[in-house]
């Protein structure tokens, strides 16, 4: 029998930020900047289009150039409810919609925004082909995110790098390829080479682990992360955006 192929490591990037009480019309005008930024970020980036139940029906409503009203109304039809029940205003509203491409070669993007509660973080979650996770789109895709959405911490990485950097795996709690660190959570101490720490306006600092692209295959990359993830929880910033329930 052949050998048996590993499956192919899959990347995100993500921002996540904690209780903010936003009202439709403001999570559409995050929204809105967003899609902007991210269209400079590759050109790949650069086309979106409301949920439908095809793609053939989907390109028939785009979301480019952004429009808050419109944006607006999508997020008051995601508010969260139990099924036939009243809306969970504090739940906020979710959002998601595609960027047009097929199987593999396509974009996805979920929102969770104007989430006051204590249990849940407010949430911006990019998925997009592997072709795309170089390090400067990733810087693009993650400052664009800082500057859209105001989170507490960010990352772009491979969900089985993240695996192995942290049991619990929440959100502000292992060391990704390319991480986001708000200044509400503390200055970033000095990290080894090749680790490189960029700022992000005033509002806080990008770490970016290696220049090349980080696997959870090579073992340098998952020490290196151990390396940094250690060094940054002594600084007080492995925390999760959401604390546990006590």
């Amino acid at each position: 029998m052949p050998d048996s192929q590993p499956y192919p490591e899959t990347y995100y990037a993500g921002a996540y930020w904690g209780p903010r009480k936003e009202t439709p019309e403001e999570c559409a005008g995050r929204t809105a900047v967003f899609l902007g930024l991210l269209a400079e970020c590759d050109p790949f980036l650069a086309q979106w289009y409301k949920p439908a139940r095809s793609l053939k029906d989907a390109r028939k409503h785009p979301l480019m150039p952004p429009d808050v009203a419109t944006l607006a109304g999508l997020f008051r039809k995601g508010v969260n409810r139990e099924r036939g029940g009243p809306p969970i205003e504090d739940l906020g509203f979710t959002f998601w919609f595609g960027n047009g491409g097929r199987g593999n070669d396509s974009a996805d993007l979920q929102v969770l925004c104007g989430c006051y509660s204590e249990a849940v973080s407010n949430v911006c979650v990019l998925k997009m082909p592997t072709r795309l996770f170089t390090v400067p789109v990733l810087t693009r895709v993650v400052r664009s995110m800082v500057l859209a959405w105001e989170p507490d911490w960010a990352v772009a990485t491979s969900s089985d790098h993240r695996d192995l950097m942290s049991e619990v795996g929440s959100a502000g709690t292992f060391a990704g390829w390319v991480m986001y660190q708000s200044r509400r959570r503390g200055t970033v101490p000095p990290l080894p080479a090749p680790v490189r720490i960029e700022p992000v306006e005033d509002r806080g600092t990008l770490v970016i682990l290696t220049p090349e692209r980080l696997t959870a295959s090579n073992p340098e990359h998952v020490a290196l992360g151990h390396r940094v993830g250690e060094l940054l929880s002594k600084a007080g910033l492995m925390q999760p955006v959401i604390p546990p329930a006590r």
